[in-house]
């Protein structure tokens, strides 16, 4: 039996397909049951602790698990703020949008706490930095600050920005280029990152987090190339 943890279930109409599974069509589920069951499917999600400016210098601190690496050539990352709930852009969203800069922060075990305050919803002018009890760092080539506690910190330029859907819950894919990275020497001791000594954290479905522990980790290299000529077998 499969059974998911989600406070507004079960929902209103299941489809039976094959007796393993249960189909969903999400057009006849509510938005939240929607949102639930997606967040779901896509786990782990690493967070990206991002980090921004508003045209007036006010500083903006919040966490997005809608997050992903886009290219290498250049290098290039995702997030995806979604529209609030009143169908408005988030702080971060309109702080992007307006000066085109912000920082994506890592997020480890050791940050969890601070970083789940900072994703309260603030009044505006409400600093999350001083909430939160994070120390902010200088960038490099960008205005806004690093978070000083996270092990790698990427700096990072607008691209672009795609809206997917309308009203509360749609997404905005903000593309960005990396123009400069920060590494903890705590990380890596020998000029290679130990992906060992990090301790990220990754969002799940409802309240739910995960560990990539020492302990969790595993190693597994990729097969070697098959030529296309290659005998099968």
């Amino acid at each position: 039996m499969l059974r998911v943890w989600v406070a507004s279930w079960p929902l209103v109409r299941w489809e039976e397909i094959v007796p393993e599974f249960l189909g969903i069509d999400p057009s006849e589920l509510s938005m939240a049951d929607a949102h639930r069951l997606l967040l779901h499917c896509v786990a782990p999600r690493p967070i990206a602790f991002t980090s921004t400016l508003s045209p007036e210098g006010v500083p903006n601190l919040a966490p997005f698990s809608y997050f992903m690496a886009g290219g290498a050539n250049p290098p290039s990352v995702a997030i995806s703020p979604l529209t609030d709930r009143a169908g408005g852009p988030k702080d971060t969203l309109r702080n992007i949008r307006a000066t085109g800069e912000y920082v994506i922060n890592v997020v480890t075990y050791s940050m969890r706490e601070r970083m789940n305050t900072a994703s309260a919803e603030w009044p505006y002018g409400i600093s999350e930095w001083e909430q939160a009890g994070f120390t902010p760092a200088p960038s490099v080539k960008v205005r806004p600050h690093r978070v000083l506690e996270s092990p790698f910190a990427i700096e990072c330029r607008l691209y672009q920005i795609v809206s997917h859907g309308e009203g509360p819950l749609s997404g905005n894919y903000v593309i960005g280029e990396v123009v400069y990275f920060h590494v903890s020497r705590e990380v890596m001791p020998e000029g290679v990152i130990d992906v060992r000594r990090v301790d990220y954290i990754a969002r799940m479905g409802g309240d739910w987090y995960a560990r990539a522990s020492r302990e969790a980790l595993f190693e597994m290299p990729r097969p070697p190339r098959v030529e296309k000529d290659a005998p099968a077998g």
